[in-house]
């Protein structure tokens, strides 16, 4: 092979890459659902591809005039670093903006006082607990929160699964530099054990991808292929 075609190949390679890495770091990302706290809506194995491009920030520029940037937006499943541990992602839906009040009375949701329909919302645990001194923190907010205002530059995020996540009612509001991209798309649905994502050694990472190939097709949820997210 003449040194021309491995200049052609290499200079091939080398721009694909940096189309990858490009499209990576700015445009899309996949990101797999580890916890159940979007039950039933997303579950755990689905592997999402997030949009990274719609929240960019490009100010009164040519590319803010020609591309459909804007802020989170209520009703928006986005994906986000973890204010207490921004080296994990997590994922909730958008629920609240800044200068909104939210307020949680006995599980129902209030938005600028207003009760709010919440369809992909489940509650799986049966008990209400009181808003009361004598019923632990963690429980009490976790169904009576507020009334709270979201502030400048924030946004308030909740898990579909409401009995079942560690959201903004425990650790606050999302900071807007905070959100990497909404998730649009579940291209691929894998049954995977609730605690896979958790590293525990190379060993048993390798087991876990041998596991994923023996039952590649057996354990695809195959309905739930290129499904959009709502």
């Amino acid at each position: 092979m003449s040194k021309s075609v491995v200049r052609e190949y290499y200079e091939a390679i080398l721009v694909a890459f940096i189309l990858a890495l490009f499209v990576r770091t700015f445009v899309f990302e996949n990101f797999k659902i580890p916890s159940g706290s979007m039950e039933d809506n997303l579950l755990i194995g689905d592997h999402l591809v997030v949009n990274k491009f719609i929240f960019a920030r490009n100010g009164d520029s040519v590319l803010h005039r020609l591309f459909p940037y804007r802020d989170p937006e209520r009703g928006d499943v986005v994906v986000f670093k973890y204010p207490e541990d921004p080296r994990r992602d997590f994922i909730k839906r958008c629920v609240a903006v800044a200068g909104d009040t939210i307020e949680i009375r006995r599980k129902e949701l209030f938005l600028n006082g207003e009760p709010q329909v919440e369809p992909l919302v489940v509650h799986k645990d049966p008990r209400v607990w009181d808003d009361s001194s004598l019923v632990p923190v963690s429980s009490r907010i976790r169904d009576n929160f507020g009334p709270f205002t979201v502030p400048e530059g924030t946004v308030f995020c909740l898990g579909d699964n409401r009995d079942n996540s560690l959201d903004s009612r425990f650790w606050g509001p999302v900071p807007l530099s905070y959100v990497k991209g909404r998730a649009v798309l579940i291209y691929w649905s894998y049954e995977a054990g609730r605690d896979d994502w958790q590293w525990r050694g190379l060993g048993h990472r390798l087991r876990q991808l041998a596991g994923v190939v023996l039952n590649f097709f057996t354990k695809t949820r195959w309905e739930r292929e290129f499904r959009l997210i709502r």
